[in-house]
């Protein structure tokens, strides 16, 4: 019976890739031009978005506080440009098309990329490493922005070699298999370096003793269901270098569930006044995503964090609708009624998380009770505003329309409206 063919996959990761493009900009090299991005509007507790790979050299840890960077360090502060960014990376997927296609390229992040390069081995007639080689030379030359490489024979271990062995080579490539894996990291520490492995995982490893991945692989695969559930067979198929799911599989996956979720940690303590007004603004927007993405939300479910003074837990609850439904007037009422119930008032707030829940697509055949006549004229009555405003958006700019509300001073939807990410456009 013939083998089937051998897959091999790269994952691209681009350097520094934000600190990179504001480099390219200035028209300064990347790797050895000291330059952090972040914003000099907030203070220097703010989090630089991207250090630099010359300032990571200097010891400067990626996504560090500004008054972290030590003072003797002289470096250029770019305030971040999201669109700018997000121009760069389809720049660079273009480079991607020009030698596969999108059918074999995952998009991760907005600065890395899986793709399945084995269809195309004896296209180009290159080795897997080959093939790399002149995909970073091309974002090179045609963007400006360096770019690192891992190569594996499934997803995982090329995502591995990316975050583990590239960064130890000369060529800023690795490459691993099953069994180079196995003989190369399974004594390497810390855990955490292994891709889906955070803090909480190692914690409960630890106290299996289990330090390493060769550790993992080794244990008791019982005991290890018995622990993490369905969850240990991802992390023993890790351990073992194993990965079953192709960029064929992801391409056809189709989640059973949605939900839509907005956050924002707000820049000074707020009042429990002040914090309704943030999320009245938070909730409206949600309910007008929801119309614009033709859903319903049952429920929401709302987070409250409080300022780092008082060194408690976020406080969370769920208001829920009678019958699903995207109308801001209804689920406003419900999410404020929960906001005034499960409040301490005399906190100060110091951030936001709010959550859709069961979303369900709205095909109109929504049932209406002889009795719910009133409902149905605000459901109605939201529905006509809500589109309408978001044709107005659409045409003329997020901030095109609003509500005076939104001009106070501790509102927050006008701002967050030039943002991408919680971060300036630079537009």
């Amino acid at each position: 019976m013939k083998s089937e063919k051998q897959k091999y996959y790269i994952c691209i990761d681009l350097k520094s890739f934000y600190a990179s493009v504001e480099c390219v900009e200035r028209g300064l090299d990347p790797m050895t031009t000291n330059l952090v991005v972040a914003d000099p509007e907030r203070s220097d507790k703010t989090i630089c978005l991207a250090v630099s790979p010359s300032m990571k050299a200097l010891g400067v840890k990626n996504r560090c506080r500004v008054f972290e960077i030590p003072e003797n360090i002289r470096y250029v502060m770019a305030p971040p440009r999201m669109q700018k960014y997000i121009d760069y990376a389809a720049e660079i997927y273009g480079v991607y098309l020009k030698y596969f296609s999108k059918d074999d390229i995952h998009v991760y992040s907005i600065d890395e990329a899986f793709i399945d390069v084995t269809p195309y081995l004896s296209t180009y007639r290159m080795t897997p490493k080959q093939l790399a080689v002149t995909v970073m030379d091309s974002i090179t030359k045609e963007v400006g922005v360096r770019a690192t490489c891992g190569i594996g024979t499934n997803l995982y271990l090329a995502k591995i070699a990316l975050d583990i062995t590239a960064k130890h080579a000369e060529d800023f490539i690795g490459e691993l298999d099953e069994e180079s894996y196995r003989k190369t990291l399974w004594e390497h520490k810390p855990i955490t370096d292994f891709w889906r492995v955070g803090r909480g995982t190692a914690r409960r490893l630890a106290k299996l003793g289990l330090e390493t991945m060769g550790d993992v692989a080794l244990y008791n695969e019982d005991v290890l269901y018995d622990r993490f559930g369905i969850d240990a067979e991802l992390l023993i198929d890790h351990a073992w270098g194993r990965e079953p799911v192709t960029i064929a599989d992801i391409k056809a996956y189709r989640p059973q569930s949605h939900s839509l979720t907005s956050g924002q940690v707000l820049m000074r303590d707020y009042s429990f006044d002040e914090g309704r007004l943030i999320l009245r603004e938070m909730t409206e927007q949600l309910c007008l995503d929801m119309v614009a993405k033709g859903v319903l939300a049952a429920s929401m479910t709302v987070w409250v964090r409080y300022s780092n003074r008082y060194g408690i837990s976020p406080e969370s609850g769920t208001a829920s609708a009678d019958k699903p439904t995207n109308s801001v007037t209804l689920m406003t009422e419900v999410v404020l009624a929960l906001y005034d119930e499960m409040m301490d008032r005399d906190k100060k707030i110091r951030g936001f998380m709010l959550t859709c829940n069961n979303v369900t697509e709205d095909d109109g055949a929504e049932q209406i009770s002889f009795f719910d006549d009133e409902v149905k004229e605000t459901k109605e009555s939201d529905r006509k505003i809500q589109k309408a405003m978001l044709d107005i958006k659409e045409k003329f700019g997020k901030n095109a329309i609003f509500k005076s509300a939104d001009l106070k001073d501790e509102a927050t939807a006008l701002e967050r409206n030039r943002q991408i990410g919680g971060h300036k456009s630079g537009e």
